[in-house]
């Protein structure tokens, strides 16, 4: 599935299942508790968190990704809401990278 689809798929679906669109801030609010949600995972795969019950851990690798596809499909909503062209976007940003960038990273000892 490619970034242009993915948006035509979430609107698809948005339209037909979800009735509507929240608003922008409700789905940026949306947005930032997704966020914490992958954070909470990640602090305890592979941070010093440890889980609650040990079959937690168990179920932590497909429960992270599943996280990261809500924050991906709430992030698509948003560039769907705002007339954001992800793909254009995305190109755009590693080009700036890229530019920016290109001697940066290289140079860095703590990368080492």
């Amino acid at each position: 599935m490619t970034l242009q689809s993915a948006q035509q798929t979430v609107d698809e679906w948005i339209k037909t299942i979800g009735i509507r669109y929240y608003s922008e801030l409700t789905n940026t609010t949306i947005l930032m508790e997704e966020v914490g949600e992958v954070a909470r995972l990640i602090a305890r795969l592979y941070g010093e968190q440890s889980f609650k019950r040990p079959e937690d851990a168990v179920r932590a690798p497909a429960q992270l990704a599943d996280e990261m596809a809500d924050v991906l499909f709430v992030l698509i909503c948003l560039a769907n809401q705002t007339g954001v062209d992800l793909t254009a976007a995305l190109q755009q940003n590693l080009i700036k990278k890229t530019s920016r960038d290109k001697d940066r990273h290289a140079g860095n000892e703590k990368l080492r």
